[in-house]
């Protein structure tokens, strides 16, 4: 596993993420992760070399927070970076909230769940339309400098939501956000591309969630056939293979191809193609369920795409 920096951050990171929020989430079938298979992932994870790893406050009702500082225990804090995000509440009855008084219950709670002093990295979960960003902004500058949070960072809002925020800091003289959480893929560009065009600007690093657009991109799906059975295609009513559009299937023929150019799957050429952007840090963030899954995705890292075929993945949507 190879490190990269984080952005304007100075921290080293694995080139890929450990996205958590399947640990202690509840399906129709149960839990999708249980803590012993938790802590089989984080370890396989660990002995891959990876040290980047996200959570939530509201993942798995708290329980994955609990988890990754239960497996922290018996390791060193300090090998390892550590991301929660804010929002949504654990705490209180004051849900999709950025106001000072939640935010402070919430970084509290979240510290207490990972019995740890403080988290490298803070994300506002979405944007709080009620409460004005300015004292977002100050809460979480606040938080800095209490030696809580080192950096902050912003998950999927719009980019003039993005771009306030980044001047409201610059013009209060705060800490602003340095990493950013979108929705972005090799398939779902279009909607984020303002967006990213304010990451590459202002050097943001760009941890992106869904890096395999819910399981399109791992090859699994066809135009023609059935979808296959116990996948999200027929359990997920709002994911339906049949609604990708042309150029998101033409993408994967391309995967496809490159995959097999290169002895590798589907899902290492599209985690690699988002590795190798040019215009910013990216750190795509992996949500494996079993050990099985997060090796099959780690090859990501031992995959090379060479210009001809980034640019042929790249193509559809260009």
């Amino acid at each position: 596993m190879e490190y990269r920096r984080l952005g304007n951050t100075g921290v080293e990171v694995s080139e890929i993420c450990l996205g958590t929020w399947r640990f202690g989430a509840e399906s129709e079938n149960g839990l999708e992760t249980d803590r012993e298979a938790a802590h089989d992932v984080l370890d396989a994870f660990a002995d891959a070399g990876g040290n980047f790893i996200d959570t939530a406050n509201g993942y798995g009702g708290g329980d994955s927070e609990r988890w990754i500082g239960e497996w922290l225990e018996d390791k060193d804090r300090e090998d390892y970076v550590l991301a929660s995000k804010v929002y949504w509440s654990q705490v209180s009855r004051f849900q999709e909230n950025l106001s000072r008084k939640n935010i402070r219950a919430e970084i509290e709670g979240t510290l207490d769940r990972l019995g740890e002093d403080y988290l490298d990295l803070y994300y506002i979960h979405r944007w709080d339309e009620d409460t004005p960003i300015v004292e977002t902004m100050r809460t979480l500058n606040r938080l800095v400098e209490e030696g809580k949070v080192h950096y902050l960072g912003a998950s999927t809002m719009a980019a003039w939501q993005l771009t306030k925020a980044l001047w409201k800091a610059d013009a209060e003289d705060l800490e602003r956000f340095d990493v950013v959480q979108p929705h972005f893929s090799a398939t779902h560009r279009e909607e984020v591309s303002e967006y990213l065009d304010v990451a590459a600007d202002q050097d943001l690093a760009v941890c992106p969630y869904s890096p395999l657009e819910g399981g399109f991109l791992t090859g699994k799906y066809s135009r023609d056939a059935e979808v296959p059975e116990d996948s999200r295609g027929e359990n997920v009513e709002w994911f339906n293979p049949a609604d990708f559009e042309d150029e998101a299937w033409e993408t994967l023929d391309a995967v496809e191809a490159v995959a097999d150019e290169e002895d590798a799957t589907p899902a290492q050429v599209a985690l690699r193609w988002l590795i190798e952007q040019p215009d910013f840090t990216c750190v795509p963030i992996i949500g494996a369920r079993t050990v099985d899954q997060l090796e099959e995705n780690l090859g990501a890292v031992e995959v090379e795409l060479s210009d001809a075929q980034f640019e042929r993945i790249s193509a559809p949507y260009e």
